[in-house]
């Protein structure tokens, strides 16, 4: 019997095969890795990548939203590439990795405004 976790076809991906998939700069640093998708309830369609940042051995780390838009798959890479280095995500929104988390539509609109892409909350 196939585990369901392992499907994986074409395009399609199961979920929990993203989680800790790689995110990449243009120049092929390292940034983070994705610890959590954020999926639209009514579409079913992932909105946003939460992406782990920073830190060392989890304390200081920083969990970056990033549009699901944003990201293109690297198959060379095996992961995620994003048109940001590690400067700019700097100023970026995000959240406390040891913190609760209340997301609003505003916080999801300043999301989109910073990486220019369409928003979710129109």
């Amino acid at each position: 019997m196939t585990e369901m976790t392992s499907i994986t076809t074409g395009s399609l991906i199961a979920a929990d095969k993203v989680n800790g998939t790689a995110v990449f700069d243009l120049t092929g640093d390292k940034l983070g890795s994705v610890e959590n998708i954020m999926i639209d309830k009514a579409s079913g369609r992932a909105i946003y990548a939460v992406m782990s940042f920073g830190g060392f051995l989890g304390v200081g780390e920083k969990h970056h939203p990033l549009p699901w838009a944003a990201l293109k798959y690297d198959e060379g890479k095996v992961g995620y590439v994003i048109n940001m280095d590690k400067k700019q995500l700097e100023g970026a929104p995000n959240f406390d990795g040891g913190s609760e988390f209340n997301w609003t539509q505003d916080y999801g609109r300043s999301v989109d405004a910073f990486y220019k892409t369409h928003s979710y909350w129109m």
